[in-house]
């Protein structure tokens, strides 16, 4: 159950940063919830290793180098999906940095209700 809340508060995230930025858009509500699915599965799936590929440059930033590479797991979820589309790499940057932020708030709302 906890997951379901999880994809349906990042897809509202997704939906309103979309709303805002110039250069993000999403076709509705659906292709939020796959974006939120398809982020959740390249997350858990390609991020880890390409942290591990890309550890000294990771290193060598003091952990800056992290945001590109959510920035390009952004760019290849707009690769995979249709609904989806980011025009560069610097909106995908600052939409990464956004939707953590938004994520965070939204998952500590959640986890204030729980106790």
């Amino acid at each position: 159950m906890n997951l379901i809340i999880r994809v349906l508060l990042t897809a509202i995230a997704v939906v309103v940063l979309a709303k805002f930025l110039p250069g993000v858009e999403v076709a509705g509500f659906t292709s939020a919830i796959i974006l939120a699915i398809l982020l959740g599965i390249l997350n858990a799936i390609l991020k880890p290793i390409l942290v591990i590929l890309t550890l000294p440059i990771t290193i060598l930033t003091l952990g800056l180098f992290l945001l590109v590479i959510n920035a390009c797991i952004i760019l290849l979820a707009d690769e995979f999906m249709g609904g989806f589309e980011v025009d560069g790499f610097w909106i995908a940057l600052l939409f990464s940095v956004l939707l953590s932020f938004l994520q965070s708030v939204l998952y500590s709302l959640l986890d204030k209700d729980k106790k």
